[in-house]
């Protein structure tokens, strides 16, 4: 999958929460009791290609979430502001959304590369 400069009318969710909340998701859809950064729930799964074929202009892609918590001490500890990484956190849920996973090492480096791009945009 490549990112292009091809403009497409589309719509995310973006749900701003805490620890607690996000620990709860993480548990009821990932079975993982503890919190996390950011969550992505495609509405895309399933589809072969992005953007899906049978929709012409206009789609919902489906939500973000990000505990701002997380993202707080995150951004303490890489020395950034929590802005630069709720933009960052974003970026990654984004790109969950339209199919990059990082559970192998290569696909890691491939995501961290394209939120780097779209970063520096």
């Amino acid at each position: 999958m490549e990112l292009t400069k091809q403009k497409e009318i589309s719509e995310v969710s973006l749900l701003l929460t805490d620890d607690k909340e996000i620990q709860n998701l993480n548990k009821m859809y990932r079975n993982i009791d503890a919190p996390t950064d950011v969550l992505a729930f495609s509405l895309l799964e399933g589809q072969e290609s992005f953007p899906p074929p049978d929709i012409v202009n206009e789609y919902l892609l489906g939500d973000i979430v990000i505990s701002v918590e997380t993202a707080q001490r995150q951004a303490i500890s890489l020395g950034h502001s929590l802005q630069d990484e709720l933009i960052l956190l974003a970026i990654h849920g984004f790109l969950h959304l339209i199919g990059y996973d990082h559970n192998l090492e290569l696909e890691a480096k491939e995501m961290r590369s394209l939120e780097e791009k779209i970063y520096n945009y």
